[in-house]
Formats: structure tokens, sequence, C-alpha cells
């Protein structure tokens, strides 16, 4: 019973990051469509920057919800939510520094970066809080009516400045709107009544879970307790047993190399290049986030089922959609459905399909680190690994020699593809040293 309760879930959060996925596509192709390169640049650049702003307030917080379940999911949410707050006061200056590495205008850009990064924040924690907390009914709208928000005022946005010749942040606009919406599923954190919902549980339903909707909602909220059905092989306690200065270590490498990408491009190469990059990583780099939504976080939410299981396969599988959608973008852009102005985004395709497939298999068993107690390690082989990364991507700077865009993009998503890789089979034998 507890398997089929967590294919359930898995089930409902992988088809809510479908849903989300497809929008996501949407978005992009109303991008490539209605919007120049420079327009999709200077958006990556402003959102990539409160995306690295957040990131850094969370400090992994979303993750810590999901895997520590020692208090009730709304305390959890709240407590993260101010510590998180507190971090992101901190945290302003880098934003205003990246924003001036940049070489934006950093006045205007810097409100658009607080807003959008304090909305995200909140849609963050939103995600995990309801992933613990809600119905399948939750679990599903939390995940998809934010991007289709932004999708359609990116649409009605795009409309209006067809007939109007109007050049105000449309793409801007839709984000933030998005993140906003998204960010109300936190509000029921602050009311003790989610949690009245589901205290009302007996030893018998944590023993004999029953398929009744409810008590299964409240085991996965109120009780992570070890029932019979546990596997021998998940005797151990699942848990993040990083401290919280390695945690935001952890988070700080990460998302500075992701916004690094975006800030050395748009410094090295301009606008343009930039907006070929952002796009192709905008839609690919989904694949592997759903598979860690879908697949990763529901096993760490719900720690009574820890059922062997091929976690690889889903990792090929997300390779998979990611060959389809290169294959389908080569048609198009062959097709000419695509304006002339994007045909650049040819020569960024393969190395960042290598680059996210090798995401996927990483992302797949991302999972088995805080099964297994060996979440510090983990995370001290994510920052050496982000270090590697950071050699590469700023070699121009450091040899200072001049390099074609697609030289340098294929060097780093080599040295990235294959360090995933390397990460990814130490996190497989963990796996099977279980079994």
């Amino acid at each position: 019973m507890l398997q089929l309760r967590l294919l359930k879930t898995s089930q409902t959060i992988a088809l809510a990051s479908l849903l989300s996925f497809g929008t996501q596509v949407v978005f992009a192709l109303l991008m490539l469509h209605w919007f120049s390169p420079p327009e999709v640049g200077e958006f990556s650049v402003i959102s990539q920057i409160a995306f690295f702003w957040m990131t850094l307030a969370l400090a992994q917080a979303p993750l810590s919800l999901l895997v520590n379940h020692k208090h009730a999911a709304h305390q959890e949410a709240r407590s993260h939510w101010l510590s998180s707050m507190w971090r992101w006061c901190v945290m302003a200056p880098l934003a205003w520094l990246a924003l001036w590495v940049s070489q934006l205008q950093v006045l205007p850009a810097l409100w658009w970066v607080v807003l959008i990064a304090l909305c995200q924040l909140s849609w963050g924690l939103a995600q995990s809080f309801v992933l613990r907390s809600g119905n399948t009914q939750q679990q599903l709208y939390v995940r998809v009516v934010p991007p289709v928000c932004s999708v359609f005022v990116a649409w009605l946005g795009s409309q209006f400045t067809e007939i109007t010749q109007w050049q105000g942040p449309t793409l801007l606009l839709a984000a933030l709107l998005g993140y906003f919406v998204g960010s109300l599923w936190l509000v029921p954190a602050w009311f003790n009544a989610v949690e009245n919902q589901t205290s009302t549980s007996t030893s018998t339903t944590a023993n004999q879970p029953t398929s009744n909707e409810s008590a299964v909602h409240q085991q996965e909220v109120t009780e992570p307790a070890h029932s019979e059905t546990v596997l021998p092989s998940t005797a151990h306690q699942q848990a993040d047993n990083r401290s919280t200065f390695l945690r935001l270590t952890h988070t700080f490498f990460d998302v500075l190399l992701a916004t690094a990408v975006i800030i050395v491009w748009q410094r090295l190469y301009g606008a343009q290049e930039t907006g070929w990059l952002s796009a192709l990583l905008r839609v690919f780099g989904f694949v592997p986030a759903v598979i860690h939504m879908a697949w990763a976080q529901v096993k760490l939410s719900q720690p009574t089922q820890q059922a062997k299981e091929d976690s690889l396969s889903v990792g090929l599988f997300g390779c998979f959609i990611l060959v389809a959608i290169g294959l389908a973008g080569l048609l198009a852009l062959h097709l000419q459905w695509l304006d002339a102005q994007w045909q650049g985004v040819a020569n960024y395709l393969w190395p960042l399909l290598l680059w996210q497939g090798s995401a996927c298999l990483s992302a797949s068993v991302s999972h088995r680190p805080f099964q297994t107690g060996a979440a510090s390690q983990y995370s001290l082989a994510c920052i050496a690994m982000a270090a590697l990364q950071f050699v590469c991507l700023l070699s121009p700077f450091v040899l200072q020699s001049e390099v074609s865009p697609r030289l340098h993009l294929i060097g780093f998503c080599c040295v990235s593809s294959i360090s995933l890789l390397f990460l990814t089979q130490w996190m497989w034998r963990l796996n099977n040293s279980q079994h």
C-alpha cells in the first residue's frame, strides 16, 4: 500500500511538472516568436540574478523541509521562511554587485530583481510545504497555475505590444505575476488550521495505512514514524545532517555558477549570444528539474517508503526527452518556423543537451545521499565540481585570450558533463550498497 501511495504522489508531481514543463515550452516559444534575442538576454540576466539572490537566501530550505519531519509542516515552513528572509536581506549587496557586473542599468533593474526574488523565494518554500501537507489537487495546482499565469501575461503583453508598439518589460511582468501567484500557497502555513485538518490519527493508521486520503495525508505530515512495512534496508534515519554553513556554501556555489554563466556570456559575447544560450537553458534545464521534483523530492517527502528502485532509468528517460526536444528544435530551424535571428541557437543545442542530459542522470539519484547518511559528502562533492566548472567558465579571463562562444561552451559543457557523471556513479553506488 505504501508503494501505491508513493507511486500516486510521484505520478501527481510528474503530471504537474509535465504540465508546468509544457507551459515553460510555450513561454519559450513566445520569447522566440515575439521577442528579440537582446530582449530575451536582458530578461535572462535580471531573472537569473533574482534566482541567485533567492537561492542563496533559501540555502536549500525547501529540501530540509522535505527531509526533516521532526516538527509539523506549517511550523517548519514558517521557521524556514523567516530565516530565509533574514539571509535575503543580508545577501542584498551581492545582488547589487551582480547587476553592476552585468553592465545593466542598476537602479531600474534592481526593483525587478527585488520583487521577483521575494516572490520566487516564497513559491519555492510553498512547493515543499504543499508536498508535505497538501492534498493531490493542491500539489498539482501549486506547480501548474503560476507558470500558466506567466504564459498568459506574456501572450497578452505580446499582443498589446504588437498593437500599440509598447516597449515595456513584458517578460519581467509575466515572470513576477507567476511567482506572486505561486507564493500565495505559502499563506496557509501561517495558520494552524492546516495542521488541525491532519492531526486526528491513531497508531492503527500509522501501522496499517488505508487508501483513505485523509489517513495517507495525516501519516505523511505528522508521523515520520517507522511502520512494520518499512524495508530492512532503510532502518537508518533519513536526515539532512549538514550544518547551516555547509548548506549555505553548497547553495552559494551552485547558484553563483548558474548566474555566472549568464553574466559571463553577457559580458563576453553580448545580449544576442546570451539570448540564444538562455532560451535553450530555460527549456533543457527544466527536464532535470522535473526529475528532481517528481522523483527525488517525492522519495524524500515520504521516508516511510524507501523501496528498491531503478532510479537511473528515470534519468535515462529524461535524456530521451532532451534528445527529442533537440531534434524538434533542429526541425523548427530547418523549416524556418523561427525568425532568422534565432538561427544561432543551433550552435548551442548539442553541447547544452550533453550537459543537461548528465544532469538528468544525477538528479535521478540525488535523494540517495540523504537516505544513506552521506549528505555532507554530497555537498562537498558538489562544491568541488562547481569549482572545477568555474575554472573552465572563467578561463578566457584568466588566459586573456579571445575564445569563440561555441568553443567556450563545448569546453564548459564537457567538463560539466564528466563531473556530473562521476557524481552520478558515486550516488548510484550508495544506492546499490543499501540493497
